[in-house]
């Protein structure tokens, strides 16, 4: 993963797309966790604070897995973003803490409705970061993430979820969405976090 060019993507624009970003056996080992036996510890998501999230299909469609650093490639994919962490601290001083991060699994049809990654009072998330598992993708697939720049209604870029592609972006700064696919899409979605403010 070239570190300068994540750097310099989120220096200039505030978002970054890196192909190839995962070993592809550290991806593959990763996207195992989204199939079989595995698939059956995935919740429903919701959305919101507190102990009880509102659930709504409506709005937000994925099932999620926490990762466990009792996994290998779990752990691998977790010592990877630390490196990555430490990188972006001394390159950009934005006194990332600490990261947190689930699995997502999209079934076909379902999406996630325009939304900020950072809580309502809480503005402790501040680098997103989405990486696709699943092996093989198209353009007819769909299920781009589409990202928008404070309350503007045009888009300010549409991603496709090609197979390897990290997504990094400000969190506070781009709102966005993820479009419906037409097969299953899988991903990990997380977020270096700082202090609270």
């Amino acid at each position: 993963m070239d570190v300068d060019e994540i750097a310099r993507g989120l220096r200039s624009d505030g978002f970054v797309a890196v192909k190839h970003s995962l070993p592809p056996a550290l991806l593959a080992g990763l996207d195992g966790g989204c199939h079989d036996r595995e698939a059956a510890q995935f919740a429903r998501a919701g959305f919101g604070r507190g102990a009880h999230p509102t659930r709504d299909a409506d709005i937000r469609g994925d099932a999620i897995r926490w990762l466990d650093a009792a996994s290998e490639p779990d752990r691998a994919y977790l010592d990877v973003m630390e490196g990555l962490r430490l990188a972006l601290n001394q390159q950009l001083y934005l006194g990332l803490l600490d990261y947190d991060c689930h699995y997502a699994i999209y079934r076909a049809g379902s999406h996630y409705q325009r939304h900020l990654d950072t809580l309502h009072g809480s503005k402790n998330r501040l680098l997103s970061t989405v990486v696709y598992l699943h092996d093989q993708w198209a353009l007819a697939d769909g299920g781009e993430l589409v990202l928008y720049r404070g309350s503007e209604q045009r888009p300010t870029a549409r991603i496709l979820p090609e197979p390897g592609l990290m997504v990094l972006f400000l969190s506070e700064d781009f709102p966005h969405e993820v479009l419906a696919a037409r097969k299953p899409r899988h991903s990990l979605a997380g977020w270096f976090r700082g202090r609270v403010v």
